[in-house]
């Protein structure tokens, strides 16, 4: 039916069904008088966008955020100071150290899961993989029950080599994040080509709508539906002037080297543009903290693109006004073990890690929960579906709203967690 788009053209409409962009719950509304509401009829919205950076692997919080300074657990990772007061991180972490004012280091995390690929399923959407059950993601969540922040670009984007990203899960495929693996390349195929002019374009298009017009009348079903309005959504972001929110490459240089040049570095960057254009929830993924072996080796060569980016991140947020309406996101599917193994790794450690939070209305320059040397969690726990849920309170999202799965179960935004309010406010 669509043979009159040009294949990288079919591509780029297939890649985005997959990544999907939703419509928006609030098309005519402002969105953000609408958070504005969020307090008298829910939990009240401290930010309104997410920038979420993942670690991968399992990020060992002994050498990164969860210091206890002359520890023996410590092993050969020394710690400095920050820029709050009493607030202490690795010393393979200067450029962040000077954001801590801005943050909250969480040091009482806790999860059930202590293997790769159920840890990382059960930090993206508070629930363990059951059967063939998806459940939704955070950026799912915020789209689905507060609509896009710009109506001609995605609701949320992952930006991530990791195709086992939960997305969706069982909410239709447009409230899904788009998956974008390199910053670098942008989002492919998106412009129409330059030997078509707009008039044979639209031309196409609309011959294409009259031919499959008839097949959704006789397969009136929400898959025929969905793949409609996100074949027309899809349409809609090529022909967004906010798809330049899309292309790193219109920084100047310095941005690029300020933020690293690197993936992670360059995602982080786009995580930005994207933010300023309306996208409300982006996701950037580092990988390669799972160091059973040579754990103190590679502290230098995984904290050095994280510190870099990170603290250009934050700081440019600061500088532009968006640090207290954007939520920068830490986290990680656990921790490291506290004992040293005998290839001088770190192994799973589920019991006690770290997150931090930065901006979005948390009450900076502090740490939330304590630990015995990293070891055992000795006040304020909090569980994944806990943490998740203070995300959520930071959105206004509705905690207690129950949707129904298309097997007609129940779900909440972050199953039965809590959300811990006193890290706002």
């Amino acid at each position: 039916m669509n043979t009159s788009l040009d294949p990288t053209r079919r591509r780029f409409i297939a890649g985005l069904m997959q990544g999907c962009l939703g419509v928006s719950l609030l098309r005519g509304k402002d969105l953000r008088a609408a958070l504005e509401d969020a307090p008298k009829g829910r939990q009240g919205a401290t930010a309104r966008n997410v920038i979420y950076l993942y670690m991968t692997g399992g990020m060992t919080h002994l050498d990164t955020f969860g210091v206890v300074p002359g520890a023996d657990t410590m092993g050969p990772t020394k710690t400095i100071k920050t820029s709050a007061d009493g607030v202490f991180v690795s010393e393979h972490l200067p450029t962040v150290a000077k954001t801590m004012h801005h943050g909250v280091i969480i040091n009482s995390m806790t999860s059930t899961q202590g293997a790769h690929a159920p840890g990382n399923y059960f930090a993206h959407t508070s629930y363990t993989a059951r059967g063939g059950a998806r459940h939704p993601s955070m950026g799912a969540w915020l789209t689905n029950f507060q609509g896009k922040g710009n109506p001609s670009l995605p609701g949320s984007v992952a930006i991530t080599p990791d195709s086992r990203h939960p997305g969706a899960g069982f909410f239709e495929a447009a409230m899904a994040p788009l998956l974008i693996t390199s910053a670098a390349d942008g989002l492919q195929n998106s412009a129409r080509l330059s030997a078509m002019s707009p008039e044979d374009f639209d031309f196409r298009q609309s011959l294409t709508e009259q031919l499959d017009r008839g097949f959704r009348a006789d397969f009136n079903h929400a898959a025929v539906r969905a793949h409609a309005d996100t074949y027309r959504e899809a349409l809609t972001v090529m022909r967004s002037k906010d798809l330049v929110g899309f292309d790193i490459d219109v920084e100047p240089p310095e941005t690029h080297a300020a933020y690293g040049k690197n993936r992670f570095g360059q995602g982080c960057l786009l995580a930005r543009r994207l933010v300023e254009h309306g996208v409300r929830h982006v996701e950037v993924a580092l990988d390669g903290w799972d160091t059973h072996v040579d754990n103190f080796l590679k502290m230098p060569d995984l904290c050095g693109p994280l510190d870099r980016a990170l603290g250009a991140l934050v700081n440019d947020l600061d500088q532009r006004g968006l640090l207290k309406e954007t939520l920068v996101v830490l986290a990680t599917e656990f921790g490291r073990t506290p004992n040293i193994n005998g290839n001088t790794g770190r192994d799973h450690y589920p019991k006690a890690f770290t997150t931090v939070l930065w901006g979005g209305g948390v009450r900076g320059g502090r740490i939330h929960g304590t630990t015995d040397k990293g070891i055992e969690i000795t006040s304020k726990k909090i569980t994944i579906p806990d943490f998740n849920a203070s995300i959520a309170h930071a959105l206004g999202l509705p905690l207690d709203e129950v949707v129904y799965s298309p097997a007609k179960r129940p779900f909440t935004v972050a199953d039965k967690g809590k959300p811990v309010t006193e890290l706002f406010g």
